[in-house]
């Protein structure tokens, strides 16, 4: 059976990831994000989704890239300058 690279559960229903050519195997998801996945620039927390990048850095969400000194950064239309949000029933 294949063994997990985080945590070496030999595991029947073990899956494989290929990241950047090399190919990884895992039991959970969990696992693979605890492996592959990259961590906030200022808090330390795996991103499990898109996050934000400035200038190459990759943070969990805005609040976090601003701590760091990252102005061009959003999470949502609401924050963004100069965008108003969409109304509701209207399309962009």
């Amino acid at each position: 059976m294949p063994v997990c690279e985080t945590c070496g559960n030999d595991y029947d229903k073990a899956f494989e990831i290929t990241m950047s050519g090399r190919s990884h195997m895992f039991d959970s998801f969990e696992c693979a994000i605890a492996m592959l996945a990259p961590t906030c620039a200022h808090c330390g927390c795996r991103i499990v989704g898109h996050g934000v990048e400035e200038s190459g850095t990759i943070y969990c969400c805005a609040h976090c890239a601003r701590h760091e000194g990252a102005t061009h950064v959003t999470d949502n239309a609401q924050h963004a300058p100069n965008q108003k949000p969409a109304t509701k029933g209207t399309s962009s």
